[in-house]
């Protein structure tokens, strides 16, 4: 299990930017993947971005490519997810997750979660 602490959630307007953040206090997260999940109302939880610790590559869920862009500082071992031409879809409360790469990607139900930070994009 890993600690993860999420910030930076917010209101946001449409086309508007956000970034947030996650980070795991004390913990190194050599060989892990680090994740952002949302769930909007009334959904489930959904993919949205993954990036691995070890080599920094990252991966986007369609809807969310050329406007969201996930990135590592390993120096405060923090992962950053920077929200760009934000939309009314992107509302909803977002979650990061920590798990090995061994891990199939989009699962909902393995790793570690965080306690997730609200984002309300208004149109």
């Amino acid at each position: 299990q890993v600690h993860l602490v999420e910030s930076g959630g917010g209101l946001a307007q449409a086309v508007g930017s956000l970034i947030l953040s996650c980070t795991a206090p004390g913990r190194t997260l050599t060989n892990w993947r680090v994740s952002w999940f949302r769930q909007a109302p009334g959904k489930a939880r959904e993919f949205v971005a993954s990036i691995t610790w070890n080599l920094g590559t990252p991966t986007y869920e369609d809807s969310v490519k050329g406007r969201f862009t996930i990135s590592r500082d390993t120096a405060s071992n923090t992962v950053h997810l920077q929200m760009n031409n934000l939309n009314s879809e992107d509302t909803g409360a977002y979650y990061c997750n920590a798990r090995s790469t061994v891990l199939p990607l989009k699962s909902t139900t393995q790793g570690s979660w965080g306690q997730g930070t609200q984002v309300d994009v208004s149109s």
